[in-house]
């Protein structure tokens, strides 16, 4: 059975049909000015139906080259999406989740499929004539609370603010003036690809120093949010939280790597402080 797109020319109070099936794909590859912030590139998609509707995504990609990504995204549209009704978005995640019956997949094919979900959506909105919010539910907020990430001015040396208490707080300053009321940032050290270590004495006194400033300039003003990445073990997490809790972060993120349990069943049980699992679980 054909899918039927339905539009109305509005001067006119007919209606005219259109076959609604997925098409075409353009990938758009951008490089980001400012690598330090967001990520080195984005990548855009555009599906187009068989009927002229455009819709656009972005897809999550941060390990690949993208021109491995593109041919990702090539490869999950022509297996799972070409041809089908962009309103099946459920039947086309779960062949692209269930994709060789691991009911596993990577990161990197479901970064893929999130980008061209987001631009189904687009074309669901724009053939109905509705934003996305009333389709997924509705409104039950008039406005959300968002945190600022603490970044260098275009100009500042990153190296240099990253490792500075007072840039950063001049930073979380003007982040307040915005709007924000929660700020994060991550001194704790430099990352690693080997397992969780133990801070050293100089990182967590730079990272209490980061917690004391931003906290003395700003008061109740604002919520700290102390971001590690997953480097610590089980103990050497629970000894920095112990240097920054009377700072009263809101959340102590990814102590330990996110994927061993019992280390931050761990820290949970021993950290005076709320402790968030990290965005790679």
């Amino acid at each position: 059975m054909l899918s039927i797109c339905v539009g109305r020319f509005i001067n006119k109070g007919d209606w005219k049909v259109f076959f609604m099936e997925l098409h075409g794909l353009e990938i758009f590859p951008t490089a980001n000015l400012t690598p330090g912030r967001g990520g080195q590139y984005f990548i855009f998609v555009k599906l187009t139906t068989i009927c002229g509707i455009v819709g656009y995504g972005e897809v999550y990609a941060t390990a690949l080259h993208p021109d491995t990504m593109t041919a990702v995204i090539k490869d999950v549209f022509q297996r799972h999406v070409y041809s089908e009704n962009p309103f099946n978005v459920e039947m086309m995640y779960r062949r692209v989740y269930s994709s060789g019956f691991t009911q596993r997949p990577d990161p990197t094919i479901m970064g893929a499929f999130s980008g061209l979900e987001i631009a189904c959506w687009d074309i669901i909105g724009k053939s109905l004539d509705k934003p996305i919010w009333q389709l997924l539910g509705g409104k039950v907020r008039n406005k959300l609370r968002s945190y600022s990430y603490l970044y260098p001015a275009l100009k500042q040396n990153a190296r240099e603010f990253y490792s500075s208490p007072n840039l950063s707080t001049d930073a979380a300053i003007e982040a307040s003036k915005l709007g924000f009321t929660a700020v994060k940032f991550d001194p704790a050290g430099p990352y690693t690809i080997y397992d969780g270590h133990q801070p050293s004495m100089a990182n967590m006194d730079l990272s209490e120093k980061f917690c004391k400033s931003i906290r003395s300039a700003l008061g109740d003003k604002i919520d700290i949010l102390f971001g590690t990445h997953g480097q610590f073990t089980a103990a050497g997490a629970i000894r920095l939280a112990s240097k920054i809790a009377q700072y009263s972060p809101l959340w102590f993120e990814e102590p330990v790597p996110p994927d061993n349990y019992e280390a931050m069943r761990r820290v949970v049980e021993n950290a005076k402080i709320p402790v968030a699992t990290g965005e790679r679980l």
